[in-house]
């Protein structure tokens, strides 16, 4: 026994398939529509159910009735029909087209117009072009689609659905019963406030990149250049976007107590939300770290009290100056991987203004450091600073990113003299390789009768090489590990003169790095393109007299740039191709 509504539902469905399988397996005539025709022939692609036995009565369905007329006739729509009273060309549904205009048409914009694609039938206008006709002449079919799923609209009995309900204007008769059906806000000043609020929080109860960092007032205010070289105080502070940037004010040093950007509170005083959206129990204080006072003559000098100091203006005589004057603005804000601001960190540079430093330059940085991580040191950003040790390091395997020593001035190293130079006292002992820096260093290694060719050249490469010598360089100071095919490799290159039979020592080991200026002619960042490492060897002395021989053994490293001569390029001329009318000049020509 089964449910007494199973065998009706499966006698629908059962119907419903065997409708779509005839459907498909139906073929429909093609009536097609000459450019002079002026009716369309209807095309029904649903075959007729199979007949009830006779004295059956038909069963009335839930969807009985009529269906109602389509609003929207696809015969008369036509979506490319864009110029009034004009044809538009390639477009076969224009009403505005005449035989001639469709016989230089090469094809049809727009094939086929359909109606509603949710129906299981619906109403198609299908347009093509017959080339093979002289001249060429447009084929227009008026058809019905079927919709293979069975999930489809069969009957819609629902009359104001076929069209879009035309709202009710608002006029002097009818706006009070509109305000009363209404479910819109208030138009009060209250409304409006919270209204704003609620619509500037974000979603989600955490900071994301980018998100400007809110404060118990407002947001935190960056000052930043933005369409000229002047400050504007508005810019907010956008969390993990570090920024460092330098703009000028324009001031009157009578009134440089009056304004705020000037002073220590503007930037101290603010409590940034530890997450946005929360305003209880959720603000981080900005902690004073360090105060520099630049005096007028340029020496610095640190201040123990981390107080807050305002400007304040001093007169003697015609002369004015200011002094406390926020000059630099440097913020560190930790945050965790959660999203979270835990800490703010502000240090601060002051000095004394004259009327001689206007327009006053300011300088602004702020930095992001996630909880519970190190800084990790860079030797530039992006470029190398002279001075700093080149990143290297090596590859275990092909696929794995590289990888470096902690010691970023233990990565690339060459030997160290010392004034014994004495080489087995400097095993271990080395020196770094620093950006823009040749180097030459070297001892001397006292080789006892005893020892043989093979174990002397095997002790001299551990000597030059030193202990890891690495396979890649870093182009730049801030390249990335995983960045694997930026980084450049060492090319190793073994020099010995050519003699048979003999054993050839190393003696000495020369490291060649070329670099390029890159970047804008105004602020170039130089990158390492080439490094060679030549490992020069030599005979292998003989005894001459006594029982020791004594080698040199030497390192040295050079830099080369090898940057092109810089050319400032231009930009090519506009050319204007325009094309005029073939009858501009009438009734001149």
């Amino acid at each position: 026994m089964g449910s007494p509504g199973l065998r009706p539902l499966l006698l629908v469905l059962l119907d419903c398939c065997a409708s779509v399988s005839a459907q498909a397996a139906a073929t429909p005539p093609v009536t097609t529509e000459g450019f002079n025709s002026t009716e369309a022939a209807w095309m029904t692609l649903r075959p007729a159910l199979s007949p009830r036995p006779p004295g059956t009565p038909k069963a009335p369905g839930p969807f009985s009735g009529p269906r109602p007329t389509p609003v929207t006739d696809v015969a008369a729509l036509c979506v490319c029909d864009l110029s009034p009273a004009q044809c538009d060309v390639n477009c076969c549904c224009d009403p505005d087209c005449s035989p001639v205009d469709f016989s230089v048409f090469s094809a049809c914009s727009v094939p086929s117009v359909t109606g509603d694609s949710q129906f299981c039938s619906q109403k198609a206008a299908i347009y093509s072009l017959n080339f093979t006709a002289n001249p060429p002449q447009r084929i227009f079919k008026l058809v019905d689609q079927i919709n293979p799923s069975i999930f489809c609209i069969h009957i819609t009995n629902y009359k104001p659905a076929l069209s879009f309900i035309n709202p009710e204007v608002p006029d002097e008769n009818n706006f009070d019963k509109l305000m009363e059906t209404s479910d819109g806000f208030s138009l009060n000043s209250e409304s409006e406030i919270s209204f704003t609020i609620q619509s500037d929080a974000p979603d989600t109860a955490k900071y994301e990149y980018g998100v400007r960092l809110q404060t118990s007032d407002s947001f935190l205010r960056f000052p930043s250049p933005l369409t000229s070289s002047l400050c504007t105080d508005d810019n907010p502070a956008a969390f993990l976007v570090n920024q460092a940037v330098k703009c000028t004010r324009r001031i009157n040093l009578a009134q440089c107590e009056e304004i705020e950007a000037l002073g220590m509170a503007y930037y101290s005083s603010p409590k940034i939300l530890r997450v946005p959206g929360l305003r209880t129990k959720a603000e981080i204080p900005i902690t004073v770290q360090s105060i520099l006072m630049e005096s007028l003559n340029k020496t610095l000098a640190r201040l123990e009290d981390t107080g807050v100091l305002n400007q304040a203006l001093v007169e003697a005589g015609d002369v004015k100056i200011c002094t406390n004057v926020v000059l630099e603005v440097k913020y560190s804000l930790t945050y965790t991987d959660a999203g979270e601001i835990t800490k703010a960190d502000l240090s601060l540079l002051l000095g004394t203004v004259s009327s001689a430093m206007l327009p006053l330059e300011q300088k602004f940085e702020i930095r992001f450091i996630q909880q519970n991580t190190k800084p990790v040191p860079l030797s530039g950003n992006p470029g190398y600073v002279v001075g700093l040790p080149l990143a290297a390091g090596f590859q275990p395997q092909k696929g794995s990113g590289i990888i470096q020593t902690m010691n970023r001035y233990g990565q690339l190293t060459i030997l160290r003299s010392t004034a014994e130079k004495d080489c087995l006292a400097l095993e271990g002992i080395r020196t770094p390789v620093l950006f823009g820096y040749d180097m030459q260093s070297g001892c001397k290694l006292r080789l006892t009768k005893a020892i043989t060719c093979q174990l002397a050249v095997q002790k001299v490469k551990s000597l030059l090489k030193g202990h890891g010598f690495p396979d890649y360089v870093a182009p730049f100071g801030n390249s990335r590990a995983q960045d694997v095919l930026d980084w450049v490799p060492i090319h190793f290159i073994t020099q010995a003169p050519h003699m048979k039979d003999s054993c050839q020592l190393p003696v000495a080991l020369v490291i060649e790095v070329k670099w390029t200026k890159y970047g804008s002619l105004l602020n170039p960042q130089a990158k390492i393109v080439n490094v060679t490492a030549n490992l020069i060897a030599s005979s292998f002395p003989e005894t001459n007299s006594g029982n020791e021989r004594t080698v040199l053994i030497s390192t040295a490293v050079t830099f080369v740039d090898v940057s092109a001569p810089a050319e400032a390029g231009f930009r090519a001329r506009p050319t204007i191709n325009a094309k005029l009318p073939f009858n501009f000049f009438f009734p001149f020509v």
